[in-house]
């Protein structure tokens, strides 16, 4: 694999191999783990899993990454965004970045066995298997719901954070990956608005190519209001406290808010930033959670 890796090094930079990481997405990935493994416990978590094990995470959601360039290197060059990757664009070969995505993988898969525990190990794998063999090699072409049920593995982090502490499942963690996979419909299909000529072009059936903008604008209001009801449980379950339940109001009747312009389309550009303001919304909702849980553990 080394000598794969080396063949291409006149060509590629280590740019071109962080790139093929998605570093901005497993970055928002490795807050979730975060926050839940300083959820999981009302002591201090272990600087070894602390650090070992939200590493281990990331170099298996790199891996997943990794294989998600060379499987859509097709659907990649037909769009604008993603035309320049290093697979598409010839820096990096297909089997350089597979042998790549495979030593992520071995590496994160070692730490999280030595430094965390064999059920945080296996989740890891199985929420790397779910995105880059399940989603992207299959759901992503065969269904306009692919989004939906692939979602369920990038939801992941925050449970894999928490079972990282603990060792075991328990209903918190995964009221923590019901909120993220509630969120990903309303995240991802306003992108799929903005995108959707390019999908359309790539043949890949997301929500607005095979039902129509108006059809996917009323789901991405229904998942908004579900999603916005789900963030109200950790406060119905003691899980936290009214400073979460504030953040989550303020920050969910903002994402409400986006959500009707674009149903309205009375707003231009209401598409591209409903998606990145989903981006800041999970972002800080976790902050909160994260603030909320140390002020508790204060009084």
């Amino acid at each position: 694999m080394a000598t794969m890796l080396r063949a291409h090094s006149e060509h590629a930079t280590w740019r071109d191999y962080l790139e093929l990481t998605k570093p901005r997405v497993v970055m928002l990935m490795l807050i979730t783990s975060l926050v839940g493994m300083f959820l999981a416990t009302r002591a201090g978590v272990p600087w070894t899993v602390l650090l070992f094990g939200n590493l281990g995470i990331g170099l298996c959601a790199g891996a997943a990454a990794a294989v998600n360039h060379v499987v859509d290197r097709r659907i990649d060059s037909i769009m604008a965004r993603t035309h320049k990757r290093p697979v598409t664009a010839g820096r990096v070969s297909p089997v350089a970045a597979l042998a790549f995505a495979l030593l992520l993988a071995i590496a994160g898969m070692s730490l999280l066995m030595v430094f965390t525990n064999e059920l945080a190990a296996w989740l890891t794998l199985a929420s790397l298997l779910g995105y880059a063999v399940i989603y992207t090699g299959f759901l992503k072409r065969a269904t306009p719901q692919n989004i939906v049920i692939g979602g369920l593995a990038g939801a992941a982090p925050p449970l894999l954070g928490w079972v990282a502490v603990t060792g075991h499942l328990s209903a918190e963690p995964l009221l923590l990956v019901l909120i993220i996979f509630a969120w990903t419909p309303p995240h991802f299909w306003a992108l799929a608005i903005h995108r959707k000529a390019e999908y359309a072009k790539a043949d890949i059936p997301m929500l607005p190519v095979t039902h129509g903008e108006h059809y996917t604008k009323v789901h991405i209001l229904l998942y908004t209001l579900v999603m916005f009801a789900v963030t109200l449980l950790p406060y119905a379950i003691h899980m936290s406290g009214p400073l979460y339940l504030v953040c989550a109001l303020l920050l969910g009747g903002r994402f409400l808010h986006w959500a009707w312009v674009l149903y309205r389309d009375s707003k231009p550009h209401a598409a591209i930033n409903t998606f990145k303001y989903s981006i800041w919304y999970l972002f800080l909702l976790f902050i909160a959670l994260l603030a909320d849980h140390y002020l508790l553990l204060n009084i």
